[in-house]
């Protein structure tokens, strides 16, 4: 047995490591990558492996390292400040349930069957697109934090829903029931969050105090396996208690090691999952019913972009960034597999469907990294179309509408973030006019409050920074956390106003000279900038004279960082 599961495991990561390696090559997705190599070793594939139980407790351990360190990142901060994209999640189950489950009864027949059908449809892959969001850096992003508020909403619905299974394979549902289950969960989170506030520092300290490394790690596991196992014992998703062990864990002064600590299990882990995912996949079924997968996928795909775009603009997002939501959205998830199981027991759905369900659904999630790469350039050109453009302006019917600043030779500023606030503050210590462009609502309206002249709006909108005066202001600077909204705003802002001054700030060096091609005057992109801090206080330690200091910062920008981006030196 012990022999079998390490040929297992020598099979799945040679194969992957082969295939991630060729499709690299042609610049396609590791994530796909990954999915094929579980289609190629998989029963229906090759059949090199064919005992696939224990490879699914390995990538169940995957996804529950995933959401650990997603939780550990987000912390219980922000997750106050996501009631819209929560209730963006709410908005997205709803109309994704209902639209799912009316054009399944066309086929179906069956009330208790075409629900069912919708609630599978209405779940989406938290592994797959946190994974794409961490790796690009857009987490961050409004269609980010869009995104991962649908995900953390739709975990929560995995335990009415699975609840819901067995009554309605039964034709009955049990409000009381219900309540009683939703109840038990809203306590076991509380519990579980309120411990976090003192409970979990306080140990984390003494633990941290032995000085023992491994005496850290393993009580970092212990929390995860913890939490997740007393939270899965009332019923809750595995993948939600993760996340709830990486809040816990948030608030305390440990949580950057904790991290590092977990990050390179995260990543073996995760490949597992992903394989196994792959594993699921039936090349046979699909060579057999081609057409039926693929009016199937292509439902799946236009229903939930449709829903999770429709959710996003019902709750006040920006057209762009809802219709980027609702691309990255369109996929069905890893916990649909799970309620597809439990129907099948229950008597909802029969084999064929199952089959039809694991093919279809497979092949939206290889197709999930395509379309979040090809997702900005697709909500911008929707976004653009006249029929869009009328729809934004009328809705919501109570949001102020930008009327024009009347500012001259004035300074535009993209994103209000810390860097946003902070060229705030100094412009107004000085009386240079400045206008704000800011996606998030919340924001917008508290500095309005204060007699900011700042806008709620998306910058990659020509209507919009016409409004801020672009033709007459004398500079630009964007400083958003999102790359490709960085281009476009770019683009259109140099087409605007080809004698605009425009800074950047980007996290990414490779965007530098990218960015500069596009028109920006100057890039800063954060990494160098801490470099030049570093050496800078170097140097004044071993006493050289500030004004040499000086020069060589200032060339070294002059010059975009190219001193610093120079391949290492030979050892």
């Amino acid at each position: 047995m012990e022999l079998e599961f390490l040929e297992s495991l020598v099979i799945i990561f040679s194969v992957s490591a082969l295939v991630v390696l060729i499709m690299n090559r042609f610049s396609v997705p590791s994530l796909v990558g990954f999915l094929v190599a579980g289609a190629i070793v998989g029963p229906s594939g090759v059949g090199l492996v064919r005992d696939t139980h224990l490879i699914e407790i390995l990538a169940e351990i995957g996804v529950v390292l995933l959401l650990f360190t997603v939780g550990i990142e987000f912390s219980l901060k922000k997750l106050r400040l996501m009631r819209r994209p929560l209730s963006s999640g709410g908005i997205q189950v709803l109309l994704t349930v209902s639209a799912a489950a009316a054009f399944s009864y066309l086929f179906t027949g069956s009330i208790g069957e075409s629900v069912f059908i919708g609630f599978l449809a209405a779940l989406s892959s938290t592994a797959i697109i946190l994974k794409v969001l961490t790796d690009t850096g857009e987490i961050d992003t409004p269609h980010g934090r869009m995104m991962l508020g649908v995900l953390i909403f739709q975990d929560l619905c995995v335990v009415p829903m699975m609840l819901l299974v067995s009554m309605l394979s039964e034709g009955s549902i049990n409000m009381e029931e219900i309540t009683l289950r939703m109840f038990r969960a809203v306590v076991i989170i509380t519990v579980v969050l309120v411990s976090s506030r003192w409970l979990i520092p306080y140990l984390l300290k003494q633990i941290v105090r032995t000085r023992i490394r491994e005496l850290f790690i393993i009580s970092i596991v212990l929390l995860i396996s913890g939490i997740t196992f007393f939270t899965s014992e009332f019923g809750l998703s595995i993948a939600l208690g993760a996340f709830l062990a990486g809040l816990a864990i948030s608030e305390s002064e440990y949580s950057h090691q904790a991290v590092s600590d977990m990050l390179p299990f995260r990543e073996t882990f995760m490949a597992l999952f992903l394989v196994s995912i792959g594993m699921l996949f039936d090349i046979q079924y699909i060579i057999d019913h081609p057409l039926r997968i693929l009016l199937i996928v292509l439902s799946v795909l236009g229903i939930k972009t449709v829903t999770g775009c429709l959710a996003g603009i019902l709750n006040g997002y920006a057209m762009r960034v809802a219709l980027h939501a609702g691309f990255g959205l369109a996929q069905i998830g890893e916990f649909s597999f799970i309620l597809a199981l439990a129907g099948r027991h229950a008597g909802l759905v029969g084999e064929e469907f199952y089959q039809m369900f694991l093919s279809s659904s497979v092949i939206t999630m290889i197709l999930t990294p395509f379309l979040l790469k090809s997702a900005p350039g697709l909500a911008a050109w929707t976004a653009s179309r006249r029929a869009m453009r009328r729809l934004e302006r009328t809705w919501p019917p109570g949001r102020e509408r930008t009327a024009g600043t009347g500012k001259h030779d004035h300074v535009i500023i993209i994103g209000f973030g810390l860097n946003g606030r902070n060229l705030v503050r100094v412009l107004k210590s000085i009386d240079i006019p400045y206008v704000v462009l800011e996606l998030n609502a919340d924001t917008v309206e508290a500095m309005k409050e204060r007699g900011e002249p700042i806008h709620y709006g998306d910058g990659a909108s020509a209507e919009m920074l016409d409004r801020l005066g672009i033709k007459r202001a004398r500079m630009l600077v964007i400083v958003i956390s999102d790359p490709s909204s960085t281009r476009r705003i770019l683009s259109i802002a140099r087409r605007e106003n080809p004698h605009i001054y425009v800074v950047v700030r980007t996290r990414y060096v490779m965007e530098v000279e990218d960015l500069k091609r596009l028109g920006a005057d100057e890039v800063i992109p954060e990494e160098f900038e801490t470099s030049i801090e570093i050496f800078s206080s170097v140097l004044q330690r071993y006493g050289v004279p500030v004004d040499r200091i000086e020069e060589y910062i200032a060339s070294v920008r002059a010059d975009s960082y190219r001193l610093l981006r120079r391949p290492d030196p030979p050892a």
